[in-house]
């Protein structure tokens, strides 16, 4: 019985490592999400921060200010889903699916 809980110890220790290398390597990646039929574009990194915000000159309307604040929300929302998608994805190669008590992602 001894020998089972060292090798289940060893096991949950490797995977934290292989958990932490995964996060350092998602954090690396970028995703970009666009809205507005392109007029604008968000890039985000795995660690679900805004990298940037490109807009395209039309979409900037002195008289529609609200519709730019809008396309700029949209864009960032849908970038961060994007990298909350992949974190998720990633993490559930490495656990082959299990749902990990206190392990958000």
């Amino acid at each position: 019985m001894r020998g089972g809980m060292g090798n289940l110890m060893k096991q949950a220790q490797q995977m934290q490592q292989k958990m932490t290398k995964l996060q350092e390597e998602i954090a690396k990646r970028t995703l970009e999400a666009s809205v507005g039929g392109g007029m604008v574009t968000v890039t985000v990194n795995g660690k679900s921060e805004v990298l940037r915000i490109k807009i395209e000159p039309q979409a900037v309307d002195p008289e529609d200010i609200e519709m730019l604040e809008d396309l700029v929300v949209a864009g960032v929302n849908e970038a961060l889903r994007k990298a909350q998608e992949m974190m998720t994805e990633e993490m559930g190669k490495l656990t082959g699916g299990l749902k990990i008590p206190g392990l958000s992602f």
